[in-house]
């Protein structure tokens, strides 16, 4: 990459991760779609890889909120949900993928938009972490499916219980990945321009966490996702 895209490789790590850190959700549905479009080795190792380091922090940080018992569900569904994402990295060509990808960021926002109102019960936790499990292997983008689910919990059991599911998600997404020959050497070397962005959103969103105007800041982020999406799946049909 050259320097002015490490740059924007920087930004939208600071930007992703603040987000995620205040609200709950932000580096895979913005920060994804944004860095295909640079190099699309970033995605999803690297971002896994990244949000991995965050997820843990958070994790920590909202210990005493985490949902552990609709934890245990959704991690079951997350394993469950892997192993066909790994599969499908596997056997699809490059362009094929990015199209798959450009249609998971449109998915991610349709659910996010949707207004379903689902109870976060066992068999909706399994789905959704099955769901998460699958889009967060192709595209790190594994929020949607359970943000759907606790979108009436309170701003630090979503925070904890999501950031636990994620930093879980994320090992088991990785083992797959490298597996499948899909993170190495080149993806870990890629993560590290996401680093200071993880360090960087871990601090800031623990200040304005509570004054975050979520109305707004989720309509800016599902806008950005869906312009880029757009932009990902057109890119495939023009080239």
């Amino acid at each position: 990459m050259s320097s002015f895209d490490t740059l924007v490789v920087m930004l939208c790590g600071a930007v992703g991760f603040t987000l995620q850190g205040s609200v709950g959700f932000g580096m895979g549905i913005l920060g994804s779609p944004v860095l295909i479009l640079i190099d699309s080795r970033l995605v999803p190792g690297p971002v896994l890889a990244s949000s991995m380091v965050f997820t843990t922090l958070l994790a920590v940080r909202e210990r005493r909120a985490i949902d552990v018992d609709g934890l245990r569900w959704a991690v079951v569904g997350r394993l469950a949900g892997t192993i066909p994402a790994a599969a499908l990295l596997a056997v699809l060509p490059a362009d094929q993928l990015s199209l798959l990808f450009g249609g998971i960021v449109l998915l991610g926002v349709a659910i996010c938009i949707s207004g379903l109102h689902v109870e976060p019960r066992p068999v909706s936790l399994v789905v959704g972490g099955a769901l998460s499990g699958l889009m967060g292997t192709i595209a790190s983008i594994g929020g949607p499916p359970m943000a759907l689910l606790y979108q009436h919990a309170a701003g630090a059991r979503v925070r904890g219980t999501l950031s636990s599911l994620f930093l879980i998600g994320s090992i088991i997404s990785l083992v797959a990945l490298t597996l499948v020959g899909r993170f190495g050497r080149d993806e870990l070397r890629l993560t590290l321009p996401l680093l200071p962005g993880v360090l960087f959103g871990f601090v800031v969103s623990r200040r304005i966490a509570s004054r975050l105007d979520r109305g707004y800041t989720r309509r800016a982020v599902l806008a950005i996702a869906t312009g880029a999406g757009l932009i990902v799946v057109v890119r495939y049909f023009v080239a």
